[in-house]
This record gives C-alpha cells, sequence and structure tokens, in this order.
C-alpha cells in the first residue's frame, strides 16, 4: 500500500538512500498527515456541535493538536534538505533527528496528560457519554488513525526514518486511547461500572513507555552513536577488496544525519610499493565507498614491513601473547626497533571497551613473556586505540 501511493505521487519510486527523495518522502508523509488530521477536526466538530455532544468536540480539538506532530514532521524534512554552508559544513540532516525527539516529546506530554485526567476520574467518576453518533465518529477516527499508523510505518521502514516511526507510534497511541474510550463505554453501557478512568490511566502507561523508548532512539544518534555492523562490514570489504591493501584498523564513522555520513579508517600496505600507486588505490577506494555506500570516507595510509622473517616471527610471538591474553585483542603498525642493550616492540593494539584499565597488565605480559621465550630484554611500546573497532588482515 504505501509502495503503491509513492508511485501514485512520484513519477518513480524514490531512492530511500538519496536525501533528496529521502526528504520528499518525509514531507509526504507530514502533508498526508496534517490533511487526514484536519479532515478528522473538521467531521468530529461538525458532528459534535450538531449532537451537543462534548465528548466529540473535545476529540475534535485532539485531532487538531495532532496535525502538530505531522508539521513537526515536514518542517524537521524541510530543514534537513537544507545544503551545507560555512557554519554547518556536515549540512543540516540532524533537524530529522530533531524533529523525531520533539514528536516522541509530544508523546510523553500527551501521556502524562492522559495519566493526570485518567486519575482524577478513578478518583472522581463520572459517567461516560455514549451515543450513536459518538460511537460511529470514534469508530471512524479508529479507522483513519489506523490507516496513518500502518501508512508512516511503512515509509518509516522504507527509508530507515526513526522520525517517521515516531510519528507512527503517535497514530498507534490515538487508535489505542480512541479504542479504550469505546470499551470503557461499552462495559459501563452493558455492566453499569464506570472503567474509563482505569482504562485511561492503562493507556496513559502505555504511552510513556513508548515515548520514552522513542526519545532514546532519537537521541542515540544525536549523541553519536557507532554505526551499525552492517555498514561496518561492508566499508571494510570494500577496502580490502584491492589486494594490495594487507589489513585495516581505526576505522571511525560519524553520523551527521540521514545520508550526511563521514569515516575515516588506516589501511596498511607493502613499505616496498610505489607511493603514487598507493595514492591512486586510495582514491579509488575512497571514490567507491561514495559512490556504493553513501560514506565520504578518508583513508590514511600506513606502509609496514612484509617479508623479514625476524619481523613476522616476532609479531606472530607477540600475537599469541596478547591472544593469551584475551582472544579479542589484535595489533598492528608493528615494527622492531633493535639497540645495544634492548629492542623495543612498537605497535597499536585495539582494546575492548570491557578491558580498559587493564593496559598496564597487557604490557608487562608482553615484556616477560618475550623475555622468558627470546631471551634478551623487550620493551612494549604499546599504543592503545580507544575505539573497538576490530582490525584484520593486519600486519
Amino acid at each position: 500500500m504505501t509502495k503503491f501511493l509513492l508511485r501514485l505521487f512520484f513519477r518513480q519510486l524514490p531512492d530511500p538512500a538519496d536525501p533528496a527523495s529521502r526528504g520528499k518522502i518525509g514531507i509526504f508523509s507530514g502533508i498526508v498527515g496534517i490533511f487526514c488530521n484536519l479532515l478528522l477536526f473538521t467531521g468530529k466538530l461538525i458532528v459534535g456541535l450538531a449532537s451537543h455532544s462534548v465528548s466529540i468536540t473535545a476529540d475534535a480539538m485532539n485531532n487538531l493538536s495532532d496535525a502538530t506532530s505531522s508539521i513537526v514532521t515536514l518542517l524537521g524534512f524541510r530543514l534537513a534538505e537544507r545544503p551545507a554552508d560555512e557554519d554547518h559544513p556536515y549540512g543540516h540532516a540532524r533537524y530529522e533527528y530533531l524533529s523525531g525527539l520533539a514528536v516522541a516529546a509530544l508523546i510523553v506530554v500527551i501521556g502524562f496528560e492522559l495519566a493526570r485526567t485518567s486519575f482524577e476520574k478513578i478518583l472522581h467518576p463520572t459517567p461516560v457519554e455514549f451515543s450513536l453518533p459518538l460511537v460511529l465518529v470514534l469508530a471512524g477516527s479508529i479507522g483513519v488513525k489506523l490507516w496513518m499508523y500502518f501508512f508512516n510505518r511503512g515509509l518509516g521502514k522504507f527509508i530507515g526514518s526513526q522520525t517517521l516511526m515516531a510519528t507512527a507510534a503517535d497514530s498507534r497511541n490515538d487508535v489505542i486511547s480512541t479504542a479504550a474510550v469505546l470499551l470503557a463505554g461499552c462495559i459501563e453501557a452493558v455492566t453499569g461500572f464506570q472503567a474509563d478512568g482505569i482504562m485511561g490511566l492503562l493507556v496513559a502507561l502505555f504511552i510513556l513507555y513508548g515515548g520514552v523508548d522513542l526519545a532514546k532512539k532519537t537521541i542515540s544518534p544525536l549523541l553519536g552513536e557507532a554505526a551499525s555492523p552492517e555498514l561496518q562490514k561492508k566499508i571494510e570489504d570494500l577496502v580490502c577488496s584491492n589486494p594490495k591493501v594487507l589489513g585495516f584498523h581505526d576505522l571511525m564513522v560519524h553520523d551527521y544525519g540521514p545520508g550526511q555520513r563521514f569515516a575515516s579508517i588506516h589501511v596498511e600496505m607493502d613499505k616496498r610499493e610505489d607511493p603514487m600507486t598507493c595514492h591512486e588505490i586510495i582514491d579509488d577506494l575512497e571514490r567507491a565507498c561514495l559512490r556504493d555506500l553513501r560514506v565520504h570516507l578518508v583513508i590514511h595510509y600506513d606502509p609496514i614491513t612484509v617479508g623479514d622473517p625476524m619481523v613476522d616471527e616476532t609479531r606472530q610471538a607477540v600475537l599469541d601473547i596478547l591472544h593469551g591474553f584475551d582472544q579479542r585483542l589484535d595489533l598492528h603498525d608493528f615494527r622492531m626497533v633493535s639497540g645495544s642493550g634492548h629492542t623495543n616492540l612498537v605497535f597499536d593494539v585495539a582494546l575492548p571497551m570491557d578491558l580498559r584499565g587493564k593496559e598496564k597488565e597487557i604490557v608487562s605480559a608482553v615484556e616477560k613473556t618475550m623475555h622468558a621465550t627470546h631471551g634478551g630484554t623487550y620493551y612494549a611500546v604499546i599504543t592503545f586505540d580507544p575505539s573497538a573497532f576490530r582490525a584484520e588482515k593486519g600486519q
């Protein structure tokens, strides 16, 4: 249904990875949301005034406020389309995250307000207005809001947008709260038990839980969350697709909003390779990453020693020591500096988060084990990488 509507309103199915298409989809969702909520507002207001129903009129005003979240969504995607400028060289795509956070905040506010009014009804129960016009209006509202939920959720999944998922959750909450009103009315009409307050409080708790969860999901990318394992794997595979790349490490991905991702990585190549050839390889990999993954990649070239039996043997010995300490430890940029009385083993180690604070123990393990197995004096000069990204194929 969602893709059918996209094909109906767009000449061709938009590319979810394209920032321009993404913005059009978000604006499209906002316009549909505003139209549906205003339609519900007008219909409920007319029926409410004609039937002198306070409940229907109040629900009409609720739909008018619901249009606010659609306006926020529309503005968020519209602002996110703004190009980069001198003050914001990485663009404005994070406006989409901010609009999602705003919608989540609205959901939380609505949840608190519903909890307050429901608690008051539990303490001071009042009869629920239950009439045929009310049932028809609420049933129609449930149908429209249910369609809006699936519509926005489909668009959210299509372009991977937490903002549209938050908008969908807002519509879902309206469905649940309206259904709760209908159910409470039916219970009171049949049994005489006033369940409106209890039902409202349960719905409020559900809305609050969903709102807080959505807020966490929208705050996370603003704080700078790690890239997905899938994206990391794609970047790693692309870099290693060139046979002259012997290893990589220190992959870091920065998210400045949907479609605005920047990354950096160190690649290892044989130091005997022609520097101009290495530079050309790096340029090709950076262009391929932008073309295929839409990630602006910057590659740092590390020349390493290859084919030296002593260096290779010592490196493997040090790697075995690290694996004995923890199998996840890996090294890169390994080199030996021999002196008259000792040998410096200079290398980097990618340190997992849970091993932070054990750096001295790792250095001591390397130095003592190398002295015991190889004789002589060895000093481990280790740089511990702050990132938890793994290094593979490293030398």
